[in-house]
């Protein structure tokens, strides 16, 4: 048994200070999101059943290679921080924790790499 006051016990179990700013992140990506949404969808949708070099060229337009650009930045921020507060919620154990929330920053960065590079490859004609 240890002997602890009660300052001991919660030392490191509060506040970091930096909840609100996450809070703000949060719905800022969400906000941004819906637009984005509308705008990536329209041209996907146009590209639906067309050959190939029908979407190369509705996706190497500007617009719509910045906008996809955009989303899937947005898309996978939004998704790393949703999914960071489930992590910190219902994880339990510092390094299971650690654990998790490292795998869920590279996996979100790996996707939105990876179609961020695409959409690149596509707009400058790789």
């Amino acid at each position: 048994m240890r002997y602890q006051t009660d300052r001991q016990r919660v030392e490191g179990l509060g506040s970091a200070k930096d909840g609100t700013m996450e809070w703000w992140r949060q719905r800022i990506t969400a906000v941004a999101l819906i637009p984005l949404v509308f705008l990536f969808v329209l041209p996907l949708s146009r590209a639906m059943g067309q050959d190939y070099d029908d979407v190369l060229k509705i996706y190497e337009h500007p617009f719509n290679a910045i906008v996809a650009v955009l989303f899937f930045i947005t898309i996978m921020s939004h998704l790393r921080q949703g999914l960071q507060e489930v992590i910190v919620d219902y994880v339990h154990g510092k390094a299971m924790m650690t654990i998790a929330l490292l795998a869920n920053t590279m996996f979100t960065t790996l996707i939105g790499v990876t179609g961020v590079f695409s959409v690149a490859k596509i707009a400058f004609g790789g």
